[in-house]
């Protein structure tokens, strides 16, 4: 069974780049534009890993994973803060909210998979 992950973001040409370079590595992908709404479906969906932008309408994706990180049913899932957010405090902030790692925009796919892959596996 293919891994799954997880890519949250508001920005469809992201959201769309990031599935096609995934799903062609075989890995599984679900994507969602919102946050809001998005632990019902990281709790169904059970992903291995969590690609999370920083800058969201309605739940911001520090909030979204400071959710994700306290509830033990999905607490242990990585997340990647994938972020245009790219200044020292901001990936201190991001990392002290729970994000395993985080990237910031502009982003090469390929590195992003690499890193992906190499933390759950392939």
């Amino acid at each position: 069974m293919p891994k799954k992950v997880m890519v949250i973001d508001d920005e469809p040409f992201i959201l769309m780049m990031i599935e096609d370079k995934f799903k062609r590595a075989g890995l599984d992908v679900v994507t969602l534009r919102e946050s809001k709404g998005a632990m019902e479906v990281i709790k169904r969906e059970k992903p291995d890993l969590i690609i999370l932008d920083w800058m969201m309408p309605e739940v911001s994706g520090i909030d979204l994973c400071k959710q994700i990180k306290t509830d033990p049913e999905v607490s242990s899932i990585p997340i990647f803060m994938l972020t245009a957010k790219g200044q020292e405090d901001d990936e201190k902030l991001g990392l002290s909210c729970g994000a395993d790692r985080y990237i910031t925009k502009p982003f090469s796919p390929r590195t992003l998979l690499e890193v992906v892959l190499e933390r759950i596996g392939s």
